[in-house]
């Protein structure tokens, strides 16, 4: 390629002390052949986040700081784009080390592919028992469906892909990252990128690695989430409806509505016949079959497809798996109303400003 254009780094942060200055450092290390720069949106943290990176800015005069009040990613992502200088944008975490290569990589296939958007694989890696239990999940069929960014699938269009690398002018077009979505932002952002005719383009030669939430508690939450936010995805966006996302909520309530009429059929036992247990409600036990049904299925399915893995790990994948489809269909299912508001957009004149000296590409 003769000519490489040059891109912004843009990057949410909040409470990132242990990370920021390494993430920083992957991204400024690249082998790219053109101007690169960061783009820091500083969210009220805890932590020394921000006296970081203003050192970092300080030191270096590719990085850029901007304020966000808010402390909520899509809103830090519009202000780090709206003080972004070029016309590719890529996309990062605070917390993720950018791969050697991965600018290289991922520009070449957006001129290439024609794509608005360019992304891969989340590669879910886990340091304790636990946490390689729910990286396995996360990168199984069994746990998130047919997503070729978690299932690192074979290149060509895609819904979504993982975090991205952007031509701005798509980004503009439809409006920036919607700043009422706390979860599934950018899968939000890149459906609206298609809607406007843009093409989503997964490669599964740009990997970033993922940590997995490290206990039981602290994935149920994520899930819970992930699950609340995908049904204001779905109250926007009816046509999005797909078993993939209808299959954790259908499993919750059967799962639910099994627990229940097991209980209700312990009750009527424990009432005796001078209580007035009648056959039926006693009957009711047999609900407990439908969880013991499903457990047994997840068990099974790990026992099949995670045979390489040590026993240590493998024990705990049933668990993995449950926490991410039971809550995950928890919160689909409760996800109140009031969480889908009129979609704030950010004016495709704010975000279309870039640098506006090179070529067109």
């Amino acid at each position: 390629m003769d000519q490489w254009p040059p891109v912004s780094v843009i990057i949410p942060v909040r409470n990132e002390e242990p990370y920021l200055a390494d993430a920083v450092r992957h991204v400024l290390g690249q082998d790219y052949p053109a101007e690169v720069e960061v783009v820091l949106a500083i969210g009220p943290s805890k932590d020394r986040t921000e006296q970081i990176a203003r050192e970092l800015a300080a030191a270096e005069p590719r990085l850029a700081v901007v304020a966000s009040p808010t402390g909520k990613i899509p809103v830090a992502l519009n202000l780090a784009l709206e003080a972004a200088r070029y016309d590719v944008i890529a996309r990062m975490d605070g917390h993720a080390m950018m791969p050697p290569g991965y600018l290289r990589t991922g520009i070449a296939v957006l001129l290439d592919t024609k794509a608005a958007d360019v992304g891969g694989v989340m590669a879910a890696e886990g340091v304790t028992r636990f946490q390689r239990a729910v990286a396995w999940a996360m990168t199984s069929k069994a746990g998130v469906g047919s997503a070729a960014w978690h299932t690192a699938g074979g290149a060509g269009p895609a819904d979504s892909v993982y975090l991205g690398i952007y031509r701005r002018e798509a980004i503009a077009a439809a409006g920036g990252w919607d700043n009422t979505m706390l979860r599934a932002e950018d899968w939000e952002l890149n459906y609206r990128i298609r809607a406007h005719g843009g093409k989503i383009w997964f490669t599964p030669d740009l990997q970033v690695t993922y940590r997995p939430r490290a206990s039981v508690r602290a994935l149920a939450s994520q899930y819970w989430h992930y699950g609340r936010w995908r049904r204001v995805v779905m109250r926007e966006h009816p046509e999005t409806a797909s078993f993939r996302y209808l299959a954790p909520p259908g499993a919750a309530t059967l799962v639910t509505l099994g627990l229940v009429a097991g209980l209700a059929g312990l009750g009527a036992l424990a009432a005796g016949p001078s209580g007035g247990a009648s056959d039926g409600l006693v009957w009711l036990t047999a609900g407990f079959a439908i969880p013991v049904i499903y457990l047994a299925g997840i068990t099974a399915v790990t026992a099949l497809t995670a045979r390489g893995i040590p026993a240590g790990i493998r024990v705990r994948l049933p668990l993995a798996l449950a926490t991410m489809h039971m809550c995950w269909g928890a919160g689909f299912l409760t996800s109140p109303r009031r969480l889908t508001s009129p979609r704030r957009l950010t004016s495709p004149r704010r975000l279309h400003r870039g640098h506006g000296n090179h070529r067109a590409f």
